[in-house]
């Protein structure tokens, strides 16, 4: 398979809630991030081709805020490594500029570090 990302995906090691904004039921939590998409894991399969309105809990000290809101596309779904869970990629939409720097600050802040 031909990989089609032009964005290096970073992984994290602290996994952050994603939920989605008008039920605030969790959806999953995010596995790994670029200011393109996200992946995120859950226990149930989500449909693809979906858009979803979500917000993500951030940590206070990276943020002023509580949550990033945003609105994003599920573009695959399938069983994860850990075959109890699913793992589904989304594509970033209407993202506001500010919201971009912190998916930057969270990824500086969270994601494995490149050797």
């Amino acid at each position: 398979m031909v990989e089609k990302r032009k964005i290096k995906r970073r992984h994290l090691i602290y996994y952050l809630k994603v939920l989605e904004t008008k039920t605030n039921e969790v959806l999953g939590y995010l596995v790994d991030i670029t200011t393109q998409g996200i992946m995120i894991m859950s226990e149930e399969p989500i449909e693809v081709d979906k858009t979803f309105h979500l917000k993500m809990l951030v940590q206070s000290e990276m943020s002023n805020k509580e949550y990033l809101q945003f609105d994003a596309t599920s573009k695959w779904c399938r069983k994860s490594i850990n075959s109890d869970f699913y793992d589904s990629g989304f594509e970033l939409l209407n993202m506001p500029t500010d919201d971009f720097k912190k998916i930057e600050e969270i990824i500086e802040e969270l994601g494995f570090r490149d050797r």
